[in-house]
């Protein structure tokens, strides 16, 4: 027997699971916002916060007020040291490259440990200013062998080409492109030490011999202590990118995926937890979202979550 439904009866079925998708999910933001589930408000509004196009998921519901409030609550603490120089090299005559996987039951992600921090040095686009490069370009250009992603660059509207970058950026001890008078800075000196500061000038940046570094943050673990205390770190949960030194200088860098059914991302938090797991003394996070991305042996051997994949960047830690 042949059972037919007439067009009006199907539109309207039709028309009516439609609503109650999207009445459920206009629900399910409402009880989050404004029912008991204060962790998951504030992991969702500082998630939200630190995108460029989703902002509204928080603005729809709350008030710039309550939105400031709880971005105050969760971020980085302060902190008044530096990073230590009696950091004591020891792999400087070994070559080892490690690659490991990191995975959780929300997050996985991808970890090379570099045993010689001489080898790690700073990748740029070679058109900087104009456009920027892929990993994979700087990776290749510079004949190195992996790396990963790492200062920010312009992006308004999500249209930046990674040409113009956040900061500044030294490769070489040679000054590429500055934007101030007072940067806050990731890289390396000329002693292979990891050097994570912030408001620092020209002059104290010769004056401390940095070879390579670009313009990011915030810090995650100084002098083997953690900087979040509280929360989440107040940038919600997105891809990651970020970069460590243990204190016999071998240096760890890190790409969590994210914004991917296979992994939503990490919390800042996170990512310090992973560092002090591994045995990082300093360690600083590096731009993440759709541009974190890791290049090994000729490969992306992490899933960057922007759908036409591998974003154009300005800069890169790479392992020459």
């Amino acid at each position: 027997m042949k059972i037919t439904i007439n067009q009006n009866l199907a539109r309207q079925i039709i028309l009516f699971i439609v609503f109650e998708m999207v009445f459920m999910g206009f629900l399910s933001f409402v009880l989050v916002y404004y029912g008991p589930f204060e962790k998951t408000r504030e992991n969702l509004v500082t998630t939200a916060m630190t995108t460029m196009k989703h902002q509204y998921i928080a603005t729809w519901f709350l008030s710039k007020e309550e939105i400031d409030k709880i971005m105050a609550k969760y971020r980085v603490v302060s902190y008044e040291d530096e990073v230590e120089s009696d950091i004591i090299i020891k792999n400087t005559n070994q070559n080892n490259v490690q690659l490991i996987d990191i995975k959780n039951n929300r997050f996985t992600g991808k970890m090379l440990i570099v045993a010689n921090p001489k080898h790690v040095a700073l990748g740029i686009t070679d058109m900087l200013g104009e456009r920027g490069r892929t990993l994979s370009e700087i990776v290749k250009k510079n004949g190195a062998i992996g790396g990963i992603n790492a200062g920010g660059f312009g992006d308004e509207n999500r249209v930046g080409t990674g040409a113009v970058p956040l900061g500044i950026v030294v490769q070489n001890h040679v000054i590429k492109y500055k934007a101030g008078d007072t940067f806050d800075i990731i890289g390396f000196d000329d002693k292979d030490v990891l050097v994570i500061d912030n408001n620092v000038t020209i002059e104290e940046i010769q004056k401390k011999g940095i070879r390579d570094a670009i313009s990011f943050g915030p810090p995650l673990v100084i002098n083997g202590k953690p900087t979040i205390s509280y929360g989440n770190g107040g940038w919600g949960i997105q891809p990651r990118s970020a970069i460590g030194q243990r204190k016999d200088g071998t240096v760890l860098l890190l790409t969590i995926d994210g914004r991917q059914i296979h992994s939503v991302g990490a919390s800042l938090k996170e990512v310090q937890n992973l560092f002090l797991q591994y045995d990082a003394y300093n360690a600083a996070n590096l731009d993440g979202g759709s541009s974190a991305t890791m290049v090994y042996e000729g490969a992306v051997v992490n899933r960057p979550s922007d759908i036409l994949g591998e974003r154009s960047i300005p800069s890169a830690f790479i392992i020459k």
